[in-house]
């Protein structure tokens, strides 16, 4: 028992875990699968979106650094066609000039200066001092002889300082000189760094080699090879390239590219990936705290469901069981009222034939011889003796049979209180010998039953014949027969004031031939019986009792519907 117990906890355990299981994979399979697939369409469609939004600003600034260099150059070029070397080589004229354009432009523009052909500044107006400067070896003096015009990159110069020139290349009369403008680093990079987008985004000017036209507003932590590597994937004027970059820190910045000064410059703005995705992966984080939540609450309501199931489960196999027990114990009863019936059936002619040759020896003692015997007294009270114990083998033999159920069962609607006054009534002399009073309190208007009046008689008649045995007859006692209604039953009550039955004996009584009076006095099969038939009902039959006190039956018998 103890094995299977524990066979059956395990049952029960593999049970709630498969359960607990299947709900969580049930529950969870769409729920996974809908948010991973709504949340990588999301992911991707706004990634796209901030990208396309970022290239569009890129793209708007490159052209509006094209047009302020383009500018700048349509300036110095339309300047040198307007007038003669001889104006330009003249200080104060080169002054009056440079003072227009600051007039027009700010500050944007340095100073101008007019170069020979051999690189030796002739004219120069402007915050420094570089008259007669020589710039025969600067990279942009031998660019724009050859190109005509050009706009170089940021170089510190002999000023020492950063900044960049346009220069335009000029033949007169056979005679070649350059007019040169020195751009304002600081108005150039403000130019630039004005490009801000969220905590981290930024924009600087790369030369193909990877060094800083323009100063980054934070100190970036790559070498130039890094940014020369960078800038060799832009090739297109007129596309922006994305890149996403992972640093050794597990960092990711984006970078957009573009190319400025007819490819000879790169525009590039960066921006850490948590910034510029900031809303994006908060709204992915709320998703993930909601889904733990949801998950949280999917296996706590998995484990009580399937905890209140199986507890379900576990109930209605219980019944099926004692269902199962109380259909073997009715097949066990079966047996033996079959077995009882052929044992009565056997029993009761020998019986029955023995009581009639008694009854004959009984009547040969009445001749003279017999009269005459010394042990006349003897044989008649032996004879007594058989013809007792006779009709008590019939009365066993007769309680066997109606075991076996040999009474009409036959389901008529019947009145109960009728049929309790009839018990009543054939109960009453054998109550008033052992001074017995039987009471009836019947609700009236009881509805009908379906029962055999044969069975139900026997029933009543074995609980008022155990109440009266449970009387000592020298004391009197008590029985009182209720009858009410309780909801879609009719309840009898009968109730005794004898000596009750034990606490270890009540779970027993209605075991067959399971029986506490002396030997001689019962069979164990009434309660047996009574058990049966108002089962066989539909009915209960329950009993409380009390040593000492009083014992009490209560039989619940379903109403016609």
């Amino acid at each position: 028992m103890q094995e299977q117990i524990i066979h059956d906890e395990n049952y029960y355990r593999s049970l709630t875990r498969n359960m607990v299981i299947l709900i969580i994979v049930a529950a969870f399979t769409p729920l996974i699968l809908i948010n991973g697939i709504i949340g990588y369409k999301f992911n991707t469609s706004y990634k796209e979106k901030v990208i396309a939004h970022l290239k569009e600003m890129v793209e708007k600034h490159k052209q509006s650094i094209d047009s302020f260099l383009n500018e700048k150059l349509s300036d110095i070029l339309v300047l040198s066609e307007s007038y003669s070397y001889d104006k330009f080589s003249k200080n104060e004229f080169l002054a009056r000039k440079l003072h227009i354009l600051k007039q027009e432009y700010g500050q944007v523009f340095v100073d101008l200066g007019v170069v020979n052909e051999q690189g030796i500044q002739m004219a120069y107006a402007g915050p420094f001092r570089l008259a007669r400067a020589d710039y025969s070896k600067a990279k942009w003096f031998k660019e724009v002889l050859i190109n005509k015009f050009y706009i170089s990159d940021v170089f510190l110069g002999l000023r020492g300082l950063p900044h960049f020139i346009i220069a335009v290349l000029k033949e007169e009369n056979g005679q070649k000189w350059i007019l040169r403008a020195t751009i304002d680093f600081v108005a150039f990079n403000n130019l630039v760094g004005n490009i801000r987008i969220g905590k981290t985004g930024l924009a600087y000017i790369l030369n193909r080699q990877g060094e800083f036209q323009t100063k980054p507003r934070v100190t970036l932590s790559f070498d130039q090879e890094f940014y020369r590597t960078l800038v060799s994937h832009v090739r297109a004027e007129n596309l922006v390239y994305f890149h996403h970059i992972k640093n050794e820190m597990g960092d990711e910045t984006i970078y957009l590219l573009t190319p400025l000064k007819k490819g000879n410059w790169v525009l590039v703005f960066q921006q850490a990936d948590a910034d510029a995705f900031s809303d994006l992966y908060q709204t992915r984080n709320i998703s993930l705290l909601l889904l733990a939540i949801g998950g949280c609450s999917i296996v706590f309501i998995a484990i009580f469901l399937s905890r209140k199931m199986v507890k379900q489960i576990r109930k209605a196999d219980l019944e099926k069981e004692m269902t199962n027990e109380q259909v073997i114990e009715a097949g066990k009863l079966a047996s033996l009222g079959e077995l009882a019936a052929g044992i009565a059936h056997e029993i009761n002619n020998p019986v029955a034939i023995m009581v009639e040759e008694a009854g004959w020896i009984e009547d040969l003692l009445e001749d003279e011889d017999f009269k005459q015997s010394e042990n006349l007294e003897e044989f008649i009270r032996a004879l007594k003796q058989i013809k007792t114990q006779g009709a008590r083998c019939k009365e066993i033999t007769h309680k066997l049979l109606s075991f076996a159920r040999k009474i009409d069962s036959r389901v008529q609607s019947l009145q109960i209180n009728d049929l309790i006054d009839e018990v009543v009534a054939l109960s009453e002399k054998r109550a008033r010998y052992n001074c017995v009073q039987i009471e009836t309190r019947l609700t009236p208007a009881l509805p009908k039953i379906n029962a055999s009046p044969s069975e139900m008689q026997q029933v009543l008649l074995n609980l008022i014949n155990n109440s009266l045995d449970a009387i000592e007859p020298k004391k009197g006692g008590k029985i009182s027969i209720t009858s009410r209604r309780e909801g879609d039953y009719v309840v009898i009550a009968v109730a005794d004031t004898g000596k009750g039955i034990p606490k270890a004996n009540l779970q027993r009584i209605f075991e067959p031939f399971f029986t506490t009076k002396p030997v001689g006095k019962g069979t164990g099969l009434g309660l047996s019986i009574c058990y049966g038939i108002i089962k066989k009902m539909g009915g209960e039959i329950t009993v409380n009792s009390a040593v000492g006190v009083g014992t009490t039956f209560h039989i619940k018998i379903p109403i016609n519907k």
